[in-house]
């Protein structure tokens, strides 16, 4: 006589005791459900956004919270560490504490530690888990190590030094959606990446950085930089192609591309009317893994 043979139906984690869906055990990756697992796998999402997002706006290019959130919620397990190299007004960090991650952030300037405090104070989260470091990230990495996830959006070259208009306002209050009204942009510092005249420096420099970033990382865990296509002396460039290959060369594997759409912004007549000229409403979530043999060269 043939006895069935049970088998043990997989455990999920305690925050998802409550929600629906399978949690399978093999996953080594993150602690979500085959459900939203999947969902987190469509090649586009579109931005959300929260009130804690607000005190952000005085950042001429920040992060939102839930967007960043579906990508640790992808990439890591619940008390695993993260870092942004280029973490700004904190939205990464912020973004941990809330799922309860370790993280650590890096940014050139100690104005923006001091937003990221008063977000945090003035939206009463604890942040007892999140380290934000003031300084040169090729310098300050070589102190971080055993990192689980890397995610970060860089500076977009020197944009926000040219003509065009940086930071958002409207009527006094700052919003996402709104016009742009006079000009941020990040430091003084001569080796800030939003500073460098050259566009070949600028990549060269994100290449460097990100370089030192690898030997932070775990073996084959991940990494996310958030970035999109921009001008450079004033003709449209394939920058996304170019972080591309310069983290491939690096070491890293690439493992795709999300389209994050953003669909409050408005249109400009950019060219109107003499020549076409896009307005970019989305930025790529490119990401990559390290490779379980990486050698360092």
């Amino acid at each position: 006589m043939n006895e069935t043979v049970k088998t043990k139906r997989p455990r999920k984690p305690k925050e998802l005791e409550n929600q629906p869906g399978k949690y399978d055990e093999r996953n080594k990756l993150n602690d979500l459900t085959g459900k939203d697992w999947l969902l987190l796998t469509r090649s586009y999402w579109i931005s959300e956004t929260t009130t804690l997002d607000r005190t952000a706006y005085a950042h001429p290019a920040p992060f939102m919270i839930e967007d960043v959130k579906k990508l640790i919620s992808m990439y890591t397990k619940l008390g695993m560490t993260v870092l942004d190299p280029f973490v700004g007004s904190g939205t990464t960090l912020i973004a941990a504490s809330l799922l309860n991650r370790n993280s650590i952030g890096i940014d050139l300037n100690e104005q923006y530690r001091d937003l990221f405090l008063n977000r945090a104070n003035d939206s009463k989260l604890s942040l007892g888990n999140a380290k934000y470091i003031v300084g040169d990230s090729l310098v300050c990495l070589d102190s971080v190590h055993d990192v689980d996830y890397i995610v970060t959006s860089p500076p977009y070259h020197n944009i926000l030094r040219n003509d065009s208009k940086g930071t958002r306002s409207n009527n006094g209050k700052q919003y996402r959606m709104a016009a742009r009204d006079g000009v941020g942009y990040y430091s003084e510092e001569p080796n800030d990446l939003g500073n460098f005249d050259e566009y070949c420096d600028f990549i060269n420099a994100f290449s460097a950085i990100m370089k030192k970033a690898i030997a932070c990382l775990k073996s084959s865990r991940y990494a996310s930089i958030v970035i999109s296509d921009f001008t450079v002396n004033k003709q449209e460039h394939p920058v996304i192609s170019d972080i591309v290959k310069s983290m491939i060369d690096i070491g890293y594997e690439y493992c795709g591309t999300t389209v994050l759409l953003q669909t409050v912004k408005p249109l400009y007549p950019f060219g109107y009317p003499y020549a076409y000229k896009i307005n970019h409403h989305h930025q790529s979530i490119v990401t990559f893994r390290k490779p379980i043999d990486f050698v360092m060269l």
